[in-house]
Formats: structure tokens, sequence, C-alpha cells
């Protein structure tokens, strides 16, 4: 899969270059719609007694009862795209789900009969609600100009361009490429802030038995261009995945600029995983696990790395250590922070933490840190063992960090 991506790389660069240079944006071919008639017997029973008005129509929809009645594609097949997403706020506000989203919200508030509820929770839909929500959301898909969030459940058959996801951000890249992993229940647990996104969509179901062995060619093909941009929008000469062309070429300090620690440290063990080497780190075990290409080999032994596989490993070590040593020794370089995700930048205001010793709540974080050689908790850690440079770069950090929080808001999916 990797190597498709690395092909699919080398013939979209160009074209992702000139599209982002010229700021094109072409409307994708809509995907043809499969419609189903509509059981005559239940047709009388999903008219409303008054006709939906032409200047409002989503009359007809407020009143519809969605917990026990279907739709169909040709239901809805002339309501634009904000009143798809007004239609799939309604089957939600049923049950009070309060939308981070303004405008779904808004149309929400103005309804009599909704009721907030901050303890709402997907199991509250039934599979009829839940079947009608897949019917909205691909209409929304087909209504939308180029992919958006929530998009890649509707297109598992069919192959996307790099066109096709122009106007995205970094972290909306990150999510759509691990959408088409999440539709098979992939779990991410490494990423615990994606992880938190999908946990909140109603169709997802997590499986603690997902390979990339279960991916379509056509999945595969969409991931592969999905890393092509992210790649080139990042500038990044590197990334993980990519390790498998290394093995005979040295890697520079240049070519890691931009990535992130986490990235990193992916990076690093991903020359060893090649290799065959087994994870005893529970997180590292499992992110390894899923890569198709990964084969444990229990007589892995250090010497099985090439002279060039150990000099790229020394050479990420050596620019890992740099930053660390500059997270409590220098300002923090306003690069290491220009599109780091959200999850990345809590792991590196966390680290200056736990470079004395704090203990953390959350268990993966805990595990990450423990991980570790150099990570000796210490349960009487405050943050006045922070230096004045180390204190600077967790408000520059935080700054980040609520930056990167307001467009998470906006991902309702």
């Amino acid at each position: 899969m990797r190597a498709e991506r690395r092909a699919v790389l080398s013939r979209t660069t160009t074209e992702i270059l000139v599209l982002f240079l010229a700021g094109a944006c072409s409307s994708p071919h809509r995907q043809q719609e499969s419609r189903q008639p509509s059981q005559a017997s239940e047709a009388t029973r999903r008219q409303p007694a008054a006709q939906a008005s032409a200047s409002d129509p989503l009359a007809r929809w407020v009143r519809f009862d969605f917990t026990r009645d279907t739709i169909a594609s040709s239901d809805i097949g002339e309501l634009a795209s904000h009143e798809l997403a007004e239609l799939r706020g309604i089957v939600f506000g049923r049950h009070g789900r309060v939308f981070k989203d303004q405008e779904i919200q808004g149309f929400l508030e103005g309804q009599d009969w909704y009721k907030p509820d901050s303890h709402f929770d997907n199991a509250m839909l039934n599979n009829v609600e839940r079947r009608n929500l897949d019917v909205i959301r691909g209409a929304e898909t087909r209504a939308h100009p180029t992919v958006e969030l929530g998009d890649m459940r509707f297109y598992r058959d069919r192959t996307l361009s790099a066109r096709q996801f122009i106007g995205r951000t970094d972290a909306e890249l990150r999510i759509l490429a691990a959408e088409v992993e999440a539709i098979h229940g992939k779990r991410f647990d490494d990423e615990p802030w994606v992880q938190q996104y999908f946990d909140a969509r109603y169709w997802y179901h997590p499986s603690d038995h997902y390979t990339q062995e279960e991916l379509s060619e056509v999945e595969r093909a969409n991931l592969a261009t999905i890393a092509a941009v992210e790649q080139t929008r990042r500038h990044l000469a590197v990334s993980p995945g990519d390790m498998e062309h290394f093995q005979t070429v040295p890697i520079t300090d240049s070519m890691l600029h931009g990535l992130s620690l986490f990235e990193l440290r992916l990076l690093r063990n991903e020359i060893y995983a090649r290799r065959g080497r087994r994870f005893h780190t529970p997180w590292l075990a499992r992110y390894f696990e899923q890569e198709e290409w990964y084969q444990a080999d229990s007589t892995f032994r250090e010497p099985t790395l090439s002279p060039v596989e150990h000099q790229n490993v020394e050479t990420i070590v050596a620019y890992e250590n740099r930053i660390h040593e500059q997270l409590s020794q220098q300002a923090i370089d306003p690069d290491l922070l220009r599109g780091l995700y959200l999850e990345d930048a809590r792991k590196l205001r966390d680290e200056i933490y736990a470079r004395h010793g704090k203990v953390f709540a959350n268990r993966w974080l805990q595990s990450y840190f423990t991980s570790f050689a150099w990570y000796k908790p210490n349960s009487r850690f405050t943050e006045g063992a922070l230096n004045e440079t180390e204190k600077q770069n967790v408000a520059a950090i935080l700054a980040h960090e609520r930056t990167a929080q307001s467009a998470m808001d906006a991902f309702e999916g």
C-alpha cells in the first residue's frame, strides 16, 4: 500500500502544485444516485397533512417521523446543501443533540420542539434513523463541490483525484484519510483527537481486529491521493510509511523539517518495523500491526539493519533530541507549531511537563511518556518546576491549541 502511495505521490505532485498555485477548483462529477422507489403503502404515512410551502422546503420534514418511516434519495433530491444539513440536524435534534455547527444549531434553536440535551449519545438513534441519516449524508456528499468531512463513506467505489481535495486543511485531510479506515472499524488510540472525532460519528463501529488488508483497491488509491496532497501541502520530503524507500538512501536533517515529534518517532521505529522488530510498547505495537506490510520476526536483532538504516536512525534521533532540548532552553520555533495538529500540539506541551516527571491521568498519554527512557515519574510535580523559557513555550503552544481547537469545533462529519 505504501508503494502505491509513493506511486500516486510521484504521479500527482505536479498536478497538485499546479492546482494550488493556480487556485483551481473544479466540481467533481457527481456520483450517480441509486434511486429506490418508495413503497406505496408508506407513501401516505410519510406525507404530512399540509404540503410544504415553496418558501419552507423543510416544513414537511419537521413533522416527519424519522424513527419509524424511511426516506429515499428521490424524496430529498430538490433540497439545497444547507437544507440537507438542517434536515440532518432535525434527525439528531429530536434527541436534543447540540451542534457545534452554528448554522445547524441556529436552525434547531428556532424550532419550538427542540430541547437541547448535553447528554445526547448516538446510542439514542434506532436503525431506521441511522438509515435515514445515511440517505441524507449521501445526498449532502453529492451536493458538495469538493470532498468534505464525512464524504469518504460514499466514495468507497470511486477513485478521487487531488483536485477534489482543494481547500481542505491539514487536519481535515488527516480526518478524511482516517475515515477511509474508520469505515472498517480501525481504532486510533495513538491519536486520541482522531479517535474522539470518530467516537462521535453515528456510523462508527470500532474493531480491535482491523488490518489494512480489508481495504479495496479504490480505497487504497484514495488514501494514496490524500497522502500525496497532504505531503505536498506540508512540504514534507518524507513521512511515516516511506521508510521502505530509505533502506539504502540516507536521510538528511532538511528532509525531516515539518514533522512532529510523534511522526519522527513513528519514522524512526518504522525502520525497525520494516525488518520485523516486535514492539513491547502497546501503542507502537498496535500501530504497526495494522500495517499490511508488517511481519513480526522473533529472530530480529539490531545488526539486521543496514549501515544506511543505522545512520538514518541516528539522524532522526539527533533531530528529535534537538527539538527536545529547545523546549526547555530556547523559545519554540514558530515553524514547529505552524500546521501542527491539535493533539500533536498537546503532546508537545505535555512533554515539557513530562520532562519534570508529571504523572498523567490519561492512560494512553502516560503509556506514551513511560515508553521514553528519560521519563521519571514525579507525583509531586507542579508547574512551578518549569523555568521561564518552558513557561513561555507552554503559553505559545496553548495559544496554538486554542486556534486549532476553534478549527476542530467545526468538524461535524
